[in-house]
């Protein structure tokens, strides 16, 4: 009866960390930012442990070819101007987003660089411009 009570002992030192690891791990699965925007914006625990974690200028570049998409270039050329000078910061990437931009809006067109070209504005110089001239 002893060892039985031991063993049993044993066992649930064992199991009952991890299972109280789980459960508190599996109950904790959103995390707002620290900012109180009311944008919803969440850090999941799941998203965070595969390293997904985008850098600013690459979620920026990924909403505005979502954007571009959805839309048309000139909304997503508008917004690229909103950020830069909102974060002056990413300043430094937003040639390269807006080649980007314009490579997809070539893409959008079905290789017409005209069509794409009529959404160029003076946004980060002419790297729009460039993008859509580098597909054609």
């Amino acid at each position: 009866m002893n060892q039985v009570a031991r063993r049993l002992g044993k066992t649930f030192a064992l199991v009952l960390p991890v299972v109280l690891v789980l459960s508190g791990t599996l109950a904790v699965t959103r995390v707002p930012w620290a900012s109180s925007s009311s944008d919803g914006q969440v850090l999941t625990v799941a998203s965070s442990k595969k390293g997904t974690a985008l850098a600013p200028q690459e979620a920026l570049r990924r909403r505005l070819l979502t954007e571009l998409q959805e839309k048309d270039p000139g909304a997503a050329l508008t917004d690229l101007q909103v950020a830069m000078a909102k974060q002056p910061s990413l300043a430094r990437y937003c040639a390269s987003i807006a080649r980007s931009l314009g490579r997809a809006a070539v893409a959008k067109y079905d290789g017409a660089t005209q069509r794409a070209q009529a959404w160029s504005r003076p946004v980060c110089d002419t790297a729009f411009a460039t993008g859509v001239a580098s597909v054609g």
